[in-house]
């Protein structure tokens, strides 16, 4: 399964700093996920949706790292290329 697009969603927070949507093989889309300035950094988080004891539960995550890493290099690059852009 190939991402075919990622689209970055800047926003203007401390720490929630874009929303993004990504394809899969121009057939399957992924939205809301977030970049997140964590302390160690920029870090993608899946979609969720807020459950009634509070806590938060992923709708859409991958199941091993392999998937997990190329995820998130194809959205941090994406968004680095947003922001130069938008400077």
């Amino acid at each position: 399964m190939q991402i075919t697009e990622v689209n970055v969603f800047p926003v203007n927070e401390e720490k929630l700093k874009a929303y993004v949507t990504i394809t899969f093989d121009n057939c399957f889309v992924v939205r809301d996920l977030k970049i997140i300035n964590g302390k160690d950094g920029l870090f993608v988080a899946m979609p969720s949706k807020k459950r009634k004891d509070g806590t938060f539960k992923d709708t859409a995550h991958p199941l091993n790292n392999e998937t997990r890493n190329t995820i998130e290099s194809a959205v941090l690059s994406a968004y680095e290329i947003a922001m130069n852009r938008a400077e």
